[in-house]
């Protein structure tokens, strides 16, 4: 399996975000994560990411335990959140080198023009991404979280506030992801772009798993 997640919770004081959650992704799979708005989505990728700890059980990403002070997982997932952050002053090309330094990638030049071309950045490549659109910006987004080639990517309500052009783009470079063997969570409130791209879908409420649907 590339990601196990087994009987997790969080609570933030006496309050249960997520209750014991569980599931498993195999590699090269689309899974979608629905649910309504404070259903546990955004917490449980929090966590599968590293970004936050677990109250209670365990997430293993590849056969590696998720360790908010270790590396390794880190290493090998790609997470575009739903609120994406960048830094707004630096240029396109200039912020996609220097996240492919944080990584140590070889050859960061070639691999920063394949990125851009992959998600569509030729024409804006030389702005400034506080200049982008939110599309674009999304795009830029999407590229540093696959910069890396990782075999896991988290996509947090990718497609939030996209004109349907935007929208369709994105899920059309989500498939070409998960066919060229990557494993994918896609976090999303959206039906429709579940039955585009998902060959499976877990569904939280109230912090727990309701239900699975697919293969």
């Amino acid at each position: 399996m590339s990601i196990e997640v087994k009987n997790l919770f969080k609570y933030y004081g006496e309050q249960a975000a997520v209750r014991d959650v569980s599931f498993s992704v195999k590699k090269g799979e689309i899974v979608a994560f629905l649910g309504p708005n404070g259903a546990g989505k955004s917490t449980t990728m929090k966590i599968m990411t590293g970004f936050i700890p677990a109250s209670e059980g365990e997430v293993y990403i590849c056969g590696k335990k998720v360790d908010i002070d270790g590396l390794e997982t880190r290493q090998i997932i790609g997470y575009l959140p739903e609120n994406n952050p960048l830094y707004t002053d630096m240029y396109v090309r200039e912020y996609l080198e220097f996240v492919g330094r944080i990584y140590k990638i070889k050859n960061l030049k070639a691999r920063v023009s394949e990125m851009i071309s992959a998600v569509g950045l030729e024409v804006e490549q030389h702005k400034k991404i506080g200049m982008l659109s939110k599309g674009y910006r999304q795009r830029v987004g999407l590229a540093q979280a696959i910069i890396h080639d990782p075999e896991v990517l988290i996509l947090d309500e990718p497609t939030s506030a996209l004109p349907p052009a935007e929208v369709n783009r994105l899920l059309d470079t989500v498939l070409r992801l998960r066919d060229a063997g990557m494993t994918i969570i896609y976090v999303t409130h959206r039906l429709d772009e579940v039955l585009k791209i998902a060959d499976r879908a877990v569904v939280l409420r109230d912090g727990r798993k309701v239900a699975e649907h697919g293969q």
